[in-house]
């Protein structure tokens, strides 16, 4: 367990490997832990040193300031942490929330960024579920911290249709966020709209969404194709809001056919539903990572 200080407190990362760098962005209430499975997978095969990072009052990174949580406070989070590690260049690839950061960060740092990914990621705020879109607001996520089971029944809602790994894991991680979290950097993202802004993106870009997802619509896969030149798209037919976990086979390929240039077939995406299968579930909490003392890496500089 790593970690760097900042201004803002504790940024908390994991990694794995040698090689060059690769950072990976977590989405709303999770953290680096859904990257786990593919982090030994890429580094196992390929030389990489990956880095997934918990974003401020996610995981185990600082959550003493609530000014803190919001996409663009996030690119300067992953700038920072950049800087801190001497890493001068690198692929981004984000799920969910952490992909709209990794293009805000390629948008503004393009020249840091070689190749940006996305995976279930809303390029459009207004594209999210309607109880998330909920969420953002203040009045809204009080409520639901006060009274957790509304919590736990909009997740059983939302989770029905998903394998129980996944709903163990969101069960665990909304516990470590905290109100403030759970509500700005929903609120932030809700707000986002990158559409006029990615014409301006012409570095490798690939969006890779579940063709069932009902957390983000996968119609954001043609939005991504509409406005950015470089975009490649990958639909996942049998994947939710979690591709790396749903089809996590396909999903390295597919990672790795992009990192390493390959040509991706960019497929139709005129015809995409939404999951809407609930099942009766059970939630398995999982235990807390425990925390440990914060440490400052050393600025050897890296790049891809």
């Amino acid at each position: 367990m790593s970690s760097i200080v900042t201004e803002q407190g504790i940024l908390h990362y994991e990694s794995i490997g040698r090689g060059k760098p690769l950072i990976l962005l977590h989405g709303w209430i999770n953290s680096w832990d859904v990257w786990r499975d593919s982090m030994v997978t890429l580094s196992s095969q390929h030389r990489l040193r990956i880095y997934a990072l918990d974003f401020w009052g996610f995981g185990d990174s600082a959550k003493s300031q609530p000014n803190s949580f919001q996409l663009d406070s996030y690119v300067d989070m992953v700038h920072q942490f950049m800087e801190n590690l001497g890493i001068v260049r690198s692929p981004i690839f984000g799920h969910s929330m952490g992909g709209t950061v990794a293009l805000k960060y390629a948008l503004r740092y393009p020249d840091r960024t070689t190749k940006v990914a996305v995976v279930g990621s809303p390029i459009v705020g207004n594209s999210l579920n309607f109880f998330l879109k909920l969420s953002g607001y203040g009045w809204i996520a009080d409520l639901v911290w006060r009274y957790p089971f509304i919590r736990d029944m909009v997740m059983k809602i939302l989770l029905a249709g998903d394998s129980r790994e996944v709903r163990s894991m969101i069960s665990r991680d909304v516990q470590r966020a905290n109100m403030q979290s759970f509500f700005r950097s929903i609120a932030s993202l809700r707000d986002t709209d990158l559409r006029q802004e990615l014409g301006a993106l012409h570095m490798p870009a690939l969006g890779i969404y579940g063709r069932r997802d009902n957390i983000v619509s996968p119609q954001n896969a043609e939005t991504f194709r509409q406005v950015i030149q470089s975009a490649n798209i990958s639909l996942m037919e049998s994947s939710r809001h979690f591709p790396m976990i749903d089809e996590p086979e396909r999903f390295i390929d597919v990672i790795v056919n992009f990192l390493e240039d390959q040509p991706q077939k960019t497929e139709n995406t005129n015809e995409v539903s939404q999951g809407n299968d609930v099942n009766n579930l059970q939630v398995d909490f999982a235990q807390t990572l425990n925390g440990s003392k914060p440490h400052v890496a050393t600025n050897t500089p890296l790049t891809e």
